[in-house]
C-alpha cells in the first residue's frame, strides 16, 4: 500500500490559470508533495496584482507561468513543472491536461470557466475538476464551502462577484485557493471516483 507521500509524488495536477487562485493553489499543492504540476496561462505578472497573487515585485513583467514555475521550484525543487505559455481553448485543454488526474479551474471570467468545465466533462469524463466561484470581498468565512456535482467540485460562496465595492482581496482569494488544493488532496488520497457514491453534496 502506497504511503501518502508516494501517492502524491505520483500525481499529476493541471492548473488552468495562474492568477490569484492558480498561483496560490499551485504553491500549496507543491508544498503538500504533489509530484507533477501542469500550469497554463498567457498573461504577465502585473504590479497591481501582487496584493493577492503568488509573485514578487522583481517578477513584474515576466510571463506568469515562468515566474510561477520559478517560485514553485524555490518552495519545492523536486516538483516537476510543465509550464505552458498560451491562451487555453478546448483543443489546448485536451492536449496539455490529458495526463492530469485532476484539473483545477482558476480563471477570472465566467465564460472561460464554463468552457473548461464543458470541455473536460465531455472529453475526460473520468477526470475531476476543482473550480472556484465566489471569492470577492472580505469576511463571511462561514459562507465559503465546497459543493460537489458529479465530477465537479466548486469552492467559494458561489455568489460574490468582483466589483469596485467587492475587490478580490488576498485573504478570501487565498482561502478559496487553499480549499481547491485541499480538495485535490482529498480526491487523490481518498481515491475518489466520478460517480462513486455521493454525486451531489455540500460541505
Amino acid at each position: 500500500m502506497k504511503s501518502r507521500l508516494e501517492k502524491l509524488k505520483g500525481t499529476c495536477v493541471g492548473i488552468a490559470g495562474c492568477g490569484g487562485l492558480g498561483s496560490n493553489c499551485a504553491i500549496a499543492l507543491a508544498r503538500a508533495g504533489v509530484g507533477h504540476l501542469v500550469i497554463a496561462d498567457f498573461d504577465i505578472v502585473a504590479a497591481e496584482n501582487l496584493d493577492r497573487q503568488y509573485y514578487f515585485l522583481n517578477q513584474v513583467g515576466e510571463k506568469k507561468v515562468l515566474a510561477l514555475r520559478e517560485n514553485i521550484r524555490k518552495a519545492a525543487p523536486e516538483i516537476k513543472v510543465d509550464a505552458h505559455e498560451l491562451r487555453l481553448g478546448p483543443d489546448e485543454i485536451v492536449r496539455i491536461f490529458k495526463d492530469c488526474q485532476v484539473i483545477v479551474e482558476a480563471f477570472d471570467r465566467a465564460d472561460q470557466k464554463l468552457m473548461l468545465i464543458e470541455t473536460v466533462s465531455e472529453r475526460f469524463p473520468d477526470k475531476f475538476i476543482v473550480a472556484g466561484s465566489g471569492l470577492a470581498g472580505y469576511g463571511r468565512n462561514n459562507a465559503l464551502r465546497t459543493r460537489r456535482l458529479g465530477s465537479l467540485f466548486i469552492c467559494g460562496d458561489e455568489t460574490s462577484e468582483v466589483s469596485e465595492e467587492l475587490p478580490p482581496l488576498a485573504p478570501r482569494v487565498g482561502i478559496v485557493a487553499g480549499m481547491q488544493a485541499n480538495q485535490v488532496l482529498e480526491i487523490v488520497l481518498d481515491d475518489l471516483r466520478p460517480g462513486s457514491g455521493d454525486d451531489v453534496w455540500d460541505e
